[in-house]
């Protein structure tokens, strides 16, 4: 039995697109997946193209992505209209273009992905494959290059490794055995001690205000959590705060909200089981902005002048309250 899938007619057709003269970009919304699956993509245009970078669309702040880009030296930069203009081939992995309005600007050559896919916004491309089903996009890429006979370096391996972890959660949420046959693959070749270096790395200590914050607003809300944290330096911090209250004993999803650059961001979090995240987020915004993602984690941003002058926590708790049918009450 082999240990990945076959890809031979993916592997043809993606390698068909790339020129000695092309120049491409790789565009991510920065986390560990992202981060590693554009470095694992980088590897393959590696001597088949003239020029790669990597450009993320996001400020990056959680001290565990700045540990693994500076360990694992993955050569991303902030993607702005001087760094595009460089560039005329364009590639997007672990996002589709619908999921970012900076994404937009862009014609993607390539689009590789697994979140779920939506029959609104069908992806348009040379080359497209989105894989729902997937736990990680770094799965998909450690099987690209097992296809095309790459043994990933140990940086490249960690990177890859480090992407499925986070992805899954360690394997607590959904996945399947390829993305366990991937990380059982790549631990041949990663270093245990940088994947314990980078994953230590969670928390600013200027991020405990946030918590603070997040204790003094938890409501509960059916049998679920909600809590504002108000502005935040960067919503990235919100993900922490919402898988923070996972832990919690018999709380089956998660809400955390907070402002951050003119928007206002919901990070939705559940066990997979009585909700699925994804679909809670889009009814809930019911059109407003952006959102979505997968049954156990969502996200959706909503410019704040949509809100038409409403108090962002009472906008939520209003969604909330219709949404889930629920009573909401302090704790």
């Amino acid at each position: 039995m082999a240990l990945f899938k076959q890809l031979d007619s993916q592997v043809e057709q993606l390698l068909s697109l790339f020129n000695k003269e092309d120049n491409w970009l790789i565009a991510i919304n920065a986390d560990p997946d992202a981060l590693g699956s554009a470095l694992a993509l980088r590897r393959i245009m590696a001597r088949k193209v003239n020029n790669i970078a990597i450009g993320q669309i996001n400020e990056i702040k959680r001290p565990d992505n700045l540990s693994m880009i500076r360990y694992l030296r993955i050569p991303t930069q902030k993607l702005i209209p001087n760094l595009a203009a460089q560039y005329d081939k364009f590639a997007l992995v672990d996002s589709q273009p619908h999921h970012n309005p900076e994404f937009k600007n862009f014609e993607f050559s390539v689009v590789i992905d697994h979140h779920p896919i939506s029959q609104e916004n069908l992806v348009c491309a040379d080359f497209v494959d989105i894989r729902p089903k997937y736990g990680s996009v770094c799965t998909m890429m450690t099987e690209y290059l097992y296809n095309m006979k790459i043994r990933p370096a140990k940086l490249l391996a960690t990177a890859l490794m480090y992407g499925i972890r986070c992805d899954t959660r360690t394997f607590e949420r959904k996945f399947i055995d390829a993305d366990m046959s991937a990380f059982k693959y790549l631990s041949k070749f990663a270093d245990s001690k940088l994947m314990n270096r980078i994953s230590r790395s969670e928390f600013h200590l200027d991020w405990m205000r946030y918590f603070s914050r997040a204790f003094y607003n938890l409501r509960r809300v059916g049998q679920g959590l909600f809590a504002h944290c108000g502005n935040v330096e960067n919503p990235d911090i919100l993900v922490i705060v919402a898988d923070f209250f996972t832990r919690v004993h018999n709380v089956p999803w998660v809400v955390v909200s907070g402002t951050a650059d003119d928007k206002l961001v919901s990070i939705y979090r559940g066990d997979g089981l009585r909700r699925d995240m994804g679909l809670m987020a889009q009814k809930l915004m019911n059109g407003l902005g952006s959102a979505g993602g997968h049954k156990q984690a969502a996200r959706a941003e909503v410019e704040l002048t949509d809100l038409a002058g409403e108090d962002p926590e009472i906008f939520m708790l209003k969604r909330l309250g219709q949404g889930t049918k629920n009573t909401i009450r302090r704790i």
